[in-house]
């Protein structure tokens, strides 16, 4: 009986060239058909990685699939319940594309596509199936099932790999990788109070941190939801791991209203933490203390961000909120709590702090500046006026020119102002320390990325430029731009500690 389900199920899946399949994750369901191939009970399919369902199955492995033969009358089908996994041994990979060039060559000038391959933008997936049911309206007995228990995960294993999903998902969520933007300001921020005034409250720094990171991931988030509703995020087709967002909505990962939802704790949560630092410092909670107000100017500049009715990033605000919250304002709030935690009758001296976050700031907001250039597109579409829209904008085509020529003077600025600041630091030790000047070092960086971009931008300008390629190729000046801001501010903080130490 057995031989002969699987000769029937064999023959259907030889019958079809392309099924349905269904993937789920948080209750957001897809559905989409796919060409697929088949060897034995396992199927193989072809796909661009950044799709609905791939990205839903890098969460939920599990799926729901429907093979159903051409010309087929009635119900006479395959529902198969399966794992699915990214195929990612070379040889298998291999395999895969010729199996699918087997049933269709209508995506055989993606699967070959150099571009595509290097940037990761093409793979190829396996279903194990876990249950096969046969249906057959036309049989007598129309309903049978084969089941596979040697596909299904162990208990152990579908556990820890499923929290491992959930906690790679919230990461994702609030872009986690980024939250070197909130490390940089806060750290220096409490190396300069170190210099200042020679202690440390160790604990109070943790929570201040926190309570910062708390504000930039809800800031992440609510600006995904924004742009949701703006419809940027889904006519954004130049999405990179370093601009367009999370794609949590795009994807399918998470609902708006969970997206939201998770905006509000996150804001909540360092309101709360900045709350209870102020209480601690002053007694009382809501004391209108420096700390209070820098927490005040953050949750506006966080919150308004892309929020209607302020909507700072869609009026030319968005790159100046950016550098003033993630500059002064985490640098100036972690200054006072400590100042406030060591030496509460004392006048605070927020010059050295303000002057030792510009850098950092200026910095920051190149970040945004260059992931804006891949976005140019999406933004001028839905109206979002950045710089880089605002001084790149002529014609669809846009004129990189003076955006590229603001993003190199800015970055000469910053390391003239490093060692003006070094400089500084002979003439008056109370400001600052000529330690800060190991800063410079990453001026290579700098220079390296405004290398790669002069060519880039070369490139882009030629009449026969492939426009929808080298955006992504731009990538290497973004990675470039953030590696230059958090390793100068990791300088200037052991800058301002060997100030103090030595």
């Amino acid at each position: 009986m057995n031989n002969q389900l699987d000769e029937k199920i064999m023959n259907m899946l030889d019958e079809a060239e392309f099924m349905t399949i269904g993937t789920s994750v948080g209750n957001n369901s897809s559905a989409s058909n796919v060409y697929f191939a088949n060897d034995g009970f396992d199927i193989y399919f072809f796909t661009f990685n950044p799709t609905r369902k791939a990205e839903q199955i890098r969460v939920n492995p599990r799926v729901q699939c429907v093979v159903r033969p051409d010309g087929t009358e009635g119900i006479r089908e395959l529902q198969i319940e399966g794992i699915a996994t990214q195929v990612k041994d070379p040889e298998e990979t291999k395999k895969a594309y010729h199996m699918v060039l087997g049933v269709t060559e209508a995506f055989k000038e993606y699967m070959e596509d150099e571009f595509l391959k290097k940037n990761n933008v093409i793979g190829y997936y396996k279903i194990k199936p876990t249950v096969i049911k046969y249906v057959d309206f036309f049989s007598k007995n129309r309903f049978e099932w084969k089941e596979l228990p040697e596909n299904y995960e162990s208990l152990s294993s579908a556990i820890f790999k499923g929290v491992l999903r959930k906690v790679g998902l919230y990461l994702r969520a609030v872009r986690a990788p980024f939250f070197t933007a909130t490390i940089a300001p806060v750290a220096l921020g409490g190396a300069v109070a170190y210099f200042n005034l020679g202690g440390f409250n160790w604990s109070l720094f943790w929570w201040t941190l926190l309570g910062a990171i708390m504000a930039h991931a809800g800031t992440n988030v609510a600006n995904d939801y924004s742009d949701h509703l703006s419809r940027n995020d889904e006519v954004n087709k130049l999405a990179s791991p370093f601009n367009g967002g999370s794609r949590m909505i795009q994807a399918g990962l998470m609902s708006p209203a969970k997206v939201f939802v998770i905006s509000v704790v996150m804001f909540v949560a360092s309101i709360a933490i900045g709350l209870y630092i102020n209480g601690q410092l002053h007694g009382n909670l809501f004391a209108l203390s420096p700390l209070f107000w820098c927490g005040v100017v953050g949750m506006v500049l966080g919150i308004f961000y892309t929020t209607a009715p302020l909507q700072f990033s869609y009026r030319g605000f968005g790159d100046l909120g950016v550098m003033l919250g993630f500059g002064p304002i985490m640098a100036l709030g972690t200054h006072y709590v400590q100042k406030q935690a060591l030496l509460p009758m004392s006048e605070w001296h927020y010059v050295p702090v303000l002057t030792a976050s510009v850098p950092v700031a200026i910095l920051i907001g190149l970040v945004l500046f260059v992931n804006g250039f891949q976005d140019y597109k999406a933004d001028r579409e839905v109206g979002k006026r950045t710089w880089v829209v605002r001084t790149a904008e002529g014609s669809d085509v846009a004129n990189y020119n003076k955006p590229f020529g603001i993003y190199k003077w800015a970055l000469y600025f910053t390391f003239i102002y490093i060692l003006a600041l070094g400089i500084l630091g002979v003439v008056s030790s109370d400001v600052s320390t000529p330690w800060v000047m190991i800063a410079l070092l990453p001026s290579l960086l700098a220079w390296k990325a405004i290398k790669m971009g002069d060519d880039w931008l070369e490139r882009w300008n030629k009449v026969d430029a492939d426009r929808d390629k080298l955006p992504y190729e731009l990538l290497l000046v973004n990675v470039s731009t953030i590696g230059t801001h958090f390793s100068v501010a990791l300088l200037l903080t052991l800058g301002y500690w060997l100030g103090s130490v030595l």
